[in-house]
């Protein structure tokens, strides 16, 4: 008998429809056999499956069984077939009638007692099959909640290969898994992490909050012990709550590689990813044989915090300049390229010589602090659009210091410049913020007055500013605007946009 049970394979952070058939004849000795391009784990699928059957009261159908996982010219990877080809297998075995079966999408692992074991990928599992029009999805348990993010589906959770079979012949009633998003999103924030609790460095938290404000890149330099570290761990309690849209890109992201937190159906809060300095290319890109997600594209829509930046290696760095410009990574392969969207703030923190002291402190020589500043490119430099330098404090300074504003006080800020920014770029999608905008939106709307654009050319001749960083400084001065909750760029807003972005140039020189 031939049996259909559709299934559903994740490449990147995708889903794509697999169709299981199973053909079972009862002529000759036990024999199983799958094809379609599958990887070692799933052929080892076939052990758990007959395990599981036999465990769970079913029987193995004798002769050969031929199991095809289509389409045949694409690699199927994971433990992820088990459940529907078990299923399959007992369909074709004639000892389950469902009509059901085309209904849904399934996945599962199975283990040799026939407990079914959670996968990784669930949400765009989910999402395939509200796109191809499917009644629903029939998942491990553990992803039920993950899946039941989707609107529009029966997310139907199964803990055994007997309870799926039971649901799917109309013998055992399952309640479909439902997730109340409006209360996930509306949890109260208890924050580990406070900006009250930051002494002093008043100039670096105002840089933070435009950065926060406008979606821009950080790079803070500072000698060591000065509060790099703190202050940037302290910037994801100040960013903007992300929208659900973004929140399912996120969490997309994450389920794809098994790094979504236990518990959490929904990342409702922005990543901040911080990968150590001897993190790979591969490793902060994506990589594998089949190219996954890396560091960079966990930090989609969040921080991403690179410490110690010039004790990364120069390859590294310099692979950073196509997603901080587009938004997203290409990673290229022998089995084909991939795309993943990588739309994050970076925030990096360095020491301004290699013995951490200011340059005219420094026991270093001038070619050797030359050198170690030289890890850091030019082009990498113009991407990041706020340098701010991290002063050392007193002691004096440091005990009698009160505390700052709180977190909620600035993000408060941040959210309403963020308003802003919204109701303009409203109807540019690809636009979420001011660090965002391109040539055509910066003409629009960062207009500046004569004398205005006359300050800013003759700072462009002083500090020998690109092009490049041309640009930067007007998006800079528009979030400042937009923190005034003004709509006209004055000298004013320039002027701090220039005074953030003339630091790298007393270093670089």
């Amino acid at each position: 008998m031939l049996a259909k049970v559709g299934s559903a394979a994740v490449l990147g952070i995708d889903a794509f429809s697999i169709e299981v058939e199973v053909d079972s004849s009862a002529v000759g000795d036990l024999k199983l056999i799958i094809v379609g391009l599958p990887d070692a784990a799933v052929r080892e699928s076939i052990e758990r499956v007959l395990s599981a059957m036999n465990n769970s009261g079913f029987r193995v159908p004798m002769g050969r069984t031929t199991i095809n996982l289509a389409p045949a010219d694409l690699r199927k990877e994971g433990p992820s077939f088990d459940l529907p080809i078990a299923l399959g297998v007992v369909q074709a075995a004639e000892q389950m009638a469902s009509a059901s079966l085309p209904d849904f999408l399934i996945v599962g692992e199975l283990a040799l007692s026939g407990a079914v074991r959670p996968v990784k990928g669930a949400l765009a599992i989910a999402l395939r099959a509200r796109a191809e029009g499917r009644t629903g999805v029939l998942v491990p348990a553990e992803n039920a909640a993950e899946a039941s993010v989707v609107k529009g589906l029966r997310v139907i959770p199964v803990r055994n290969l007997r309870e799926a079979v039971g649901f799917l012949s109309g013998e055992l009633l399952i309640t479909p898994v439902v997730t109340d998003m409006d209360a996930l999103f509306d949890q109260p924030r208890d924050e580990e992490m406070d900006f009250s609790e930051v002494k002093g460095q008043e100039s670096v938290k105002r840089a933070l909050e435009i950065a926060a404000a406008g979606g821009h890149n950080v790079l803070m330099i500072g000698p060591p012990g000065t509060g790099k570290s703190m202050l940037a761990k302290r910037l994801a309690t100040i960013l903007p709550p992300l929208t659900l849209s973004e929140a399912l890109e996120t969490t997309q992201i994450h389920s794809s590689v098994g790094k979504l937190p236990q518990g959490e159906p929904i990342i409702t809060r922005r990543p901040f990813r911080a990968p150590h300095h001897t993190a790979s290319d591969a490793g902060l890109l994506g990589g594998s044989i089949h190219p996954t997600p890396g560091e960079i594209s966990l930090a989609h829509h969040g921080v991403l915090f690179m410490d110690e930046l010039p004790e990364f290696r120069r390859g590294v760095l310099e692979t950073l300049r196509q997603p901080l410009e587009e938004g997203r990574v290409t990673i290229s392969r022998a089995s084909g390229s991939m795309t993943f969207p990588a739309q994050f703030m970076l925030v990096a923190a360095m020491n301004p010589t290699p013995d951490g002291k200011m340059p005219g402190e420094s026991r270093s020589s001038p070619r050797a602090i030359q050198k170690y500043l030289g890890r850091v490119s030019g082009p990498l430099l113009d991407r990041i659009d706020i340098h701010v330098e991290v002063p050392s404090l007193r002691f004096a300074e440091l005990s009698s210091m009160p505390g700052g504003e709180s977190s909620l006080q600035i993000r408060q800020r941040v959210v309403d410049a963020r308003k802003l920014q919204h109701r303009r770029f409203a109807g540019r999608p690809r636009i979420p913020c001011n660090a965002r905008m391109g040539s055509r939106e910066i003409r629009s709307f960062c207009a500046l007055d004569e004398g205005t654009h006359e300050m800013l050319k003759h700072a462009m001749t002083d500090l020998k500013l690109s092009a490049r960083a041309y640009d930067r400084i007007l998006k800079v001065a528009r979030t400042i605007a937009d923190l005034a909750g003004v709509e006209s760029l004055v000298a004013d807003h320039v002027w701090e946009a220039i005074q953030l972005r003339s630091l790298d140039r007393q270093l670089w020189g």
